[in-house]
């Protein structure tokens, strides 16, 4: 099934000569077919290159998704031109009053700062407590995940002694998860952080389930009871150049980088890097736009707030 996106966004042409069935606005309001409303708030840098890779894989499904854009008011991106933001992307005061079926909250380059000095700290929170109740599942990401565990749960980050960066093989935990059926018993994810969250402090919050998790990465997948809420501590959704982009973008000036593990063969940087993760990162997002979002969100979306959870998600 195809994805629906706003009109003339730049993903559209990479996804359509990737064959993922992409409709424009004018095609999807002829559909008789309640298409899943994902909202994406997208603190990402390069905002371009975040909207192709998350539609591509919510592209990817038997599902009709329509993708909507958020970004904060209190924060000016620096990366993406201003015409760009004002043509897709909407304010939390634009949708405040709206129901989503699911919401992606991405990563944002702002780890070495405590969350309270974050910019747009205050407008996040306001938005994290919003899709408690107009939400029914939030997916979030890397900086995204971190910031919602501190906020909903209190669960601090830590730095690290050095940057978490490359591929690294993981393991799934909880046998029982559905977010995780069809994965195979090792499984790739890119990382590229320089902080981190314990498994110690997720287990002691209470409400929390532990899904996966990697020797080399640490905890990887974090859920609610129901999977109204779910932290994904790396980045699956990245394409198969990412990480050298920002190694090169480092090593170029000057700053001290590694070379990312596990991502070029024998870590040797001057053969091309092998994509590991491509499938499994298919098969997560599949996974909850399936059991978390389409199996469970109730038809008339507005009425999300009162719907029971499934007995097979709990």
């Amino acid at each position: 099934m195809p994805i629906k996106i706003p009109n003339d966004l730049p993903a559209a042409k990479t996804l359509q000569e990737e064959n993922i069935f992409v409709m424009d606005q004018l095609r999807a309001d002829t559909q008789e077919i309640r298409p899943l409303r994902i909202l994406i708030l997208n603190l990402m840098p390069t905002k371009i290159v975040t909207e192709t890779q998350l539609a591509r894989l919510l592209g990817n499904t038997p599902i009709q998704i329509e993708m909507e854009l958020l970004t904060v008011r209190s924060h000016v991106p620096k990366n993406t031109a201003r015409e760009h933001m004002i043509a897709f992307y909407k304010t939390f005061d634009q949708i405040s009053e709206q129901f989503y079926d699911g919401m992606i909250i991405t990563g944002a380059p702002v780890e070495h700062m405590p969350f309270e000095e974050v910019e747009y700290w205050e407008e996040l929170c306001e938005i994290m407590q919003w899709s408690r109740s107009h939400v029914y599942s939030v997916f979030h990401i890397c900086w995204g995940a971190q910031a919602a565990l501190y906020y909903h749960y209190g669960i601090p980050k830590y730095p690290l002694e050095k940057k978490l960066f490359g591929v690294f093989g993981h393991t799934v935990t909880h046998k029982g998860s559905i977010l995780f059926r069809g994965f195979d018993d090792v499984f790739m994810v890119p990382h590229s952080r320089h902080t981190t969250v314990r498994r110690e402090d997720i287990l002691a919050a209470g409400g929390l389930k532990i899904l996966a998790e990697s020797k080399d990465a640490g905890v990887f997948a974090v859920s609610t009871d129901g999977g109204r809420q779910i932290f994904i501590t790396g980045h699956a959704e990245y394409d198969p150049d990412t990480l050298e982009r920002e190694y090169l973008r480092d090593k170029n000036a000057g700053r001290p980088i590694e070379v990312p593990e596990h991502y070029y063969p024998h870590d040797d940087d001057a053969l091309a890097p092998v994509c590991t993760w491509r499938s499994s990162a298919n098969l997560l997002y599949s996974n909850w736009l399936n059991y978390f979002v389409y199996q469970a969100t109730p038809y008339h979306v507005n009425d999300m707030i009162s719907f029971e959870i499934p007995p097979w998600q709990k």
